[in-house]
């Protein structure tokens, strides 16, 4: 009996240990998924501080091309002024505030091409990636546009400048050839023949005044030229950026035109079924009470018959 009592009370002992036991495997089991949990809320969160960080610096980028363009519309206004001002102070406050914001939107470019660079080569893959080609592309696109306006531009009063330089030269001497104009005009031994026709001139004072804004032209046109050759880099690293994501643009533009046929099909489709849906169910009542008439017909019927007999 005292064996009998020991060996039960070592079996009752086993099975409280192994009891025991189980909570901690659990517990670890939940351990292990709370771990997997908040490593997949972690990506999930990470991700989407990612997406979210891509769509403020295009936005930001969006709001920079604003500035930039605006710089431009600027610039424009300045270069008209510069070629109607006759007060001298005027003509030099409104050169110093044009040198000012060329230099300023020179600036402001370049930070754009570096941010659009990088936004390049964030890249991606999956449905994301293929949100950042397609944002990256919109807003290269735009900043080749403000590229081509700001070209425009300069190459407009480039020419204006030189035509104001002719008048000017035709004032010193109205019978200037046009060998004598154009040497005037791109600083060719210009300054030489310029020279040699205000000697000759009667008119003193206007000969000197235009000779001095002549001279004022030549800087013009350099420093315009000298942007639109950088504008004509920046905008072919620009094409060669745009160019890369001309294909995947057609593709998402493509993708979209299928769907919304997709949907506009399907939309009829369902149209059409919900149609065909009234029309069956409305067939299905005739044919109900059709059905009740029928029986009530033969119903009476056969109590008439019964009623005889």
């Amino acid at each position: 009996m005292d064996r009998l009592a020991a060996m039960r009370a070592q079996q009752q002992g086993g099975n409280s240990g192994y009891q025991r036991q189980n909570p901690y495997a659990r517990q670890d089991d939940h351990e292990y998924e709370m771990a997997d949990v908040r490593d997949s809320s972690t990506n999930l969160t990470s991700r989407g501080d990612s997406m979210s960080d891509f769509y403020a610096e295009i936005s930001s980028i969006q709001d920079t091309i604003k500035t930039f363009n605006a710089n431009v519309s600027r610039i424009d206004e300045l270069h008209s002024r510069s070629l109607n001002n006759t007060d001298d102070t005027a003509a030099q406050r409104n050169a110093s505030q044009l040198q000012e914001l060329v230099e300023d939107t020179s600036a402001l470019s370049a930070t754009l091409k570096r941010r659009v660079k990088d936004l390049e080569r964030q890249g991606g893959s999956g449905r994301d990636g293929q949100i950042r080609k397609q944002q990256t592309a919109l807003v290269k696109s735009k900043f080749v546009d403000a590229i081509q306006s700001y070209q425009t531009v300069e190459q407009q009063y480039r020419q204006k400048y030189k035509q104001r330089m002719e008048r000017q030269f035709k004032i010193v001497k109205p019978d200037a050839t046009p060998e004598e104009v154009r040497a005037v005009v791109n600083d060719e031994n210009g300054g030489q023949i310029f020279s040699q026709a205000l000697m000759n001139s009667t008119r003193y004072g206007e000969s000197r005044a235009a000779y001095r804004e002549v001279q004022e032209r030549h800087q013009d046109i350099k420093r315009i030229e000298q942007t639109i050759a950088e504008l004509a880099q920046l905008f072919n690293d620009m094409s060669m950026l745009v160019e890369q994501q001309d294909e995947t643009i057609n593709t998402i533009q493509t993708t979209a035109e299928a769907v919304e046929k997709d949907m506009e099909s399907g939309l009829q489709q369902t149209g059409k079924a919900v149609t065909s849906a009234r029309s069956a169910r409305k067939k299905r009542w005739i044919c109900f009470f059709l059905s009740l008439v029928i029986i009530a017909i033969i119903a009476i019927v056969v109590v008439v018959v019964i009623k005889n007999k």
